[in-house]
């Protein structure tokens, strides 16, 4: 596995600045975010000059682009919200292979109007469901015409809430556009330690497949989000489940402030060493 981080963790709006922020803390890829190249995150153009500066910048600190985001809420109740979120995906996808990267991550949504990762009850009614499959006809139509990849991140809050409900979504798209970004930490809000492995050695089980980015963040006791490292998931049994179901992507960390970045970097790679899992 590669050690990664959320570009967008280090300030700046110069891609070849927050690459090298990147590197000199210890990572070797990141998941970029267009807001690096003093962008909005999701730009409705995106010029080839931006698109070459940011290839340039990663060739130049030596850090790969593992993925780009394109995350906008796929099942907003506003059509126009998602119309808006298709254009800018369309944006990034055409400039992702100039970038370096075919993965752009998606987020599959709520019918929350303001916020896409919090959760609402109507995201489990099938008119969401079918929001969401129309929204992945025109999206995977976008990624034939630009050869990328679609990352769907299983999220409590969202309407792909679970290994299983990612599978039925891969299950129900079967061209192979579509792949996981898994994120152990979404998988429970409060669980003891035998029900957490349970949970991430089943996911890992259903989705391990199409598994082809891996996040890593933590959660507290109390259930709330952490850095990874300062909460109770038990790393070195998500990288050993991850390894033994054959990833060997990049594991991109996120939910950290930048002053955070070298120490996190140092745990994970004790951790991803204490498994055979580094690179």
């Amino acid at each position: 596995m590669k050690l990664g981080i959320f570009a967008k963790t280090f300030p700046g709006t110069a891609p070849g600045e927050v690459l090298l922020a990147a590197r000199n803390a210890g990572y070797e890829t990141v998941q970029y975010n267009m807001a690096c190249s003093g962008l909005s995150s999701l730009p409705l153009a995106i010029s080839e000059e931006t698109a070459c500066a940011v290839r340039c910048a990663a060739q130049g600190a030596g850090v790969a682009i593992a993925a780009v985001s394109a995350t906008y809420n796929m099942i907003h109740p506003d059509p126009g919200e998602r119309e808006k979120g298709r254009q800018s995906v369309e944006a990034i996808a055409a400039a992702a292979g100039t970038m370096g990267t075919h993965l752009l991550t998606l987020c599959t949504g709520s019918r929350d109007p303001e916020d896409q990762w919090k959760y609402h009850p109507d995201n489990a009614s099938a008119a969401a469901w079918r929001d969401l499959c129309n929204e992945f006809e025109m999206i995977l139509t976008i990624a034939e015409r630009y050869d990328v990849f679609a990352g769907v991140e299983p999220e409590l809050a969202n309407v792909i809430n679970s290994a299983e409900r990612a599978r039925e979504l891969l299950d129900t798209f079967q061209g192979g556009r579509i792949k996981i970004v898994f994120d152990a930490a979404n998988l429970f809000e409060i669980a003891d330690a035998a029900r957490q492995r349970y949970l991430m050695e089943h996911a890992v089980d259903v989705l391990g497949d199409a598994i082809v980015l891996a996040h890593a963040k933590d959660r507290l006791a109390d259930g709330r989000f952490a850095t990874a490292g300062t909460g109770v998931l038990d790393y070195r049994h998500y990288l050993t489940v991850l390894r033994h179901g054959g990833f060997r992507g990049s594991l991109v960390t996120h939910g950290l402030a930048a002053a955070d970045a070298e120490r996190v970097a140092e745990f994970l790679k004790n951790e991803m060493a204490a498994v055979g899992a580094a690179a």
